[in-house]
């Protein structure tokens, strides 16, 4: 079964004139046909000639670069180890740098070539012993070479060719100055090669300046598969600000991706979401700019592993990432600008897989989305954010078929006696279905409560003020997340949710707003203080009977609400939300009943937790009441 795939990649890569050494390495590594930016390249490359390349990232770049350059570096070397480094190629982050890296000693380990990545965020001690012994190939972020080459570590002066990879995102992020201070300090006959995803005019200037008759060639991003079908599928909800996260998670539970990258604006974002994710069942890992090389390293390695399955991350921290198995982007906000967009869902559908792009946009960026339809060219679908209904039906397809699975894998015998012993008092339909409702509850905890507000893109009268919604509120327009959040389609007025946040899995008493007008105190026993008493300490209501109280040390000032103390109970102690019993919440401590058996447990387990994202003191409430 060898043989055709050692022919494919001989009569693809050699005829492009690769010498032995790096078919073979292609060969070992899968690689059978050349990509198009591949096949443009690499001849021109090999031939010595600068080159102006446009590509957008998941085309194939890396060896469209390397492999020629591998090349040349082998045919100019004359068996001894070389000092100072051949090659520079220059890349926007620590991330890309380490795959680069990665790749091009890949390409030439029959060739003995010896790689080196250079960035910041690890011991530079590491990097100058690496130096300091010889090394073929740099590949460096601008700012760590830049130092390297001030302390007199990276030497210039043997560079026969500099490569400057994702060009664009290199000057987006600040290292315009950098780059210039490098291509002017090697030497004047070095070849050069510039790739980026876009070509505003600062790219094109930098190329004037510093690539001599450069060859062009641009290759666009392959958009649809061989039937015709996008491989990026793009997909847009229109959501209140406050319905955010209710909603993604709404969203992920029905696509079930394999590996996905949420985008968020802020380090503070990017936390909160993560929190929140891991609250609701996720593996969501955070990866942002406060992080420290080996915190990153980490994170990266959790995902690439499949031990984490979300990854909440800034755009500057996400630059450069290049995960295979990623199936799913998800732009938590619209990006400000298209090329970040383009950026962002380029990280999927690479190499010819399918992959999909979803946007949360706000009522109000709903132009801005347009906006990136028209300038990409790319149709963008708007869809309705699962309800409830959709929830509870999939999970219930799940349920059969986890049944149906266990039914053809078979060895159910060890279960028979139950299953008779039940049917001498029991209709076996009824068994059945009971042990049904146990294999689905035990999948999770039931859909929330509420539907989300839906909104339709479609309809943009009541987006904007005009003369009929001036008459009727006196000047004042109203916003769209108001409008939206408070009226039904049919125009009928809807309550008001003001709550951002969703049910704990073991939380099956539904949502309630912050004014507890949906409290259900009969079945639960929750009791919230009026708005007017939250300037006040209430005095405490007795326990009931076999029911202790435990005080939190946090309350309404912390956002603290009933679902997050019986989920951080329900989900650290094991008990279930119905044990829990009546739940008060003042401005800066809650009152939680707890069974007095399970009390002290549930104390010691949430002492391990956090409460909204902090440490709380936990403890049994007699203990403070000669304080209060």
């Amino acid at each position: 079964m060898e043989e055709p795939e050692i022919e494919t990649a001989v009569s693809g890569f050699a005829s492009l004139g690769l010498i032995d050494e790096l078919v073979r390495s292609l060969t070992e590594l899968g690689y059978e046909e050349p990509t198009p930016i591949q096949a443009e390249s690499i001849r021109y490359l090999l031939d010595g000639r600068d080159l102006l390349g446009q590509a957008a990232t998941g085309t194939g770049k890396t060896a469209a670069f390397a492999l020629p350059m591998l090349q040349r570096l082998a045919m100019k070397s004359d068996g001894a180890d070389r000092i100072a480094p051949g090659a520079l190629i220059l890349v926007p982050t620590r991330e890309l740098a380490m795959q680069v890296s990665e790749a091009v000693h890949r390409y030439g380990r029959y060739l003995g070539t010896r790689v080196i990545p250079v960035f910041g965020g690890q011991p530079i001690s590491r990097q100058l012993h690496a130096l300091k012994r010889g090394v073929d190939v740099v590949v460096a972020t601008p700012g760590r070479a830049i130092d390297h080459i001030n302390r007199g570590t990276l030497v210039l002066d043997e560079i026969t060719m500099v490569v400057l990879d994702e060009a664009d995102e290199m000057f987006d992020m600040g290292f315009a100055e950098d780059i210039e201070t490098i291509l002017e300090n090697v030497p004047s006959t070095r070849q050069t090669v510039l790739f980026s995803a876009t070509m505003p005019s600062r790219i094109n200037n930098v190329a004037k300046r510093h690539l001599d008759k450069p060859m062009k060639i641009e290759i666009e991003k392959q958009s649809s598969d061989e039937a015709g079908v996008p491989l990026v599928e793009q997909r847009a909800y229109i959501i209140p600000r406050a319905h955010k996260a209710a909603a993604l998670v709404r969203i992920l539970d029905i696509e079930s991706p394999a590996a996905t990258l949420v985008f968020c604006r802020t380090r503070i974002e990017v936390d909160e979401l993560t929190q929140t994710l891991n609250g609701r069942g996720y593996r969501a890992e955070a990866l942002h700019g406060g992080m420290n090389q080996d915190q990153r390293d980490r994170v990266m390695s959790r995902l690439r592993n499949a031990t984490a399955e979300l990854l909440v991350a800034t755009d500057v921290a996400a630059r450069g990432l290049d995960v295979d198995q990623l199936t799913h982007v998800i732009n938590y906000d619209v990006p400000s600008a298209p090329e970040s967009y383009v950026h962002r869902i380029g990280r999927v559908g690479r190499a010819g897989r399918e992959g999909i792009a979803i946007t949360l946009a706000e009522p109000r960026e709903h132009r801005m989305l347009k906006n990136i339809e028209r300038l990409t060219k790319q149709r963008i679908t708007f869809e309705k954010v699962p309800t409830v209904a959709d929830l509870r039906t999939l999970r219930m397809a799940m349920t059969q078929a986890t049944l149906r699975e266990m039914l053809v894998e078979g060895e159910l015998d060890r279960f028979r006696a139950i299953v008779e012993a039940l049917s001498d008092e029991f209709d076996v339909m009824e068994v059945a279905l009971a042990a049904v409702k146990l294999a689905h509850e035990s999948g999770g905890a039931e859909a929330d409560q509420d539907d989300i507000p839906d909104f339709d893109p479609r309809d943009d009268r009541d987006r904007r003020p005009n003369k009929a919604n001036k008459s009727q509120g006196k000047g004042k327009s109203r916003s769209n997340d108001d409008w939206r959040s408070n009226t039904s389609e049919a125009g009928t007025p809807r309550k008001a949710k003001g709550d951002a946040h969703f049910p704990s899995r073991d939380d099956r008493g539904g949502d309630r707003d912050r004014g507890g007008e949906r409290g259900d105190r009969g079945s639960r026993g929750f009791d919230r203080e009026a708005p007017n008493d939250r300037g006040r300490e209430r005095k405490p209501r007795p326990s009931s009977e076999g029911m202790v109280r435990l005080f939190i040390g946090a309350g309404r000032i912390n956002g603290v609400r009933p679902k997050d103390l019986v989920g951080a109970i329900a989900n650290e102690s094991g008990l279930s939300g119905r044990e829990i019993g009546a739940i008060e919440i003042a401005d800066r401590f809650s009152l939680v009943e707890v069974p007095e058996r399970s009390a002290n447990d549930v104390v010691e387990a949430l002492k391990k937790t956090r409460i909204k994202g902090d440490k709380a003191t936990i403890r049994l409430e007699r203990e403070d009441n000669n304080r209060r």
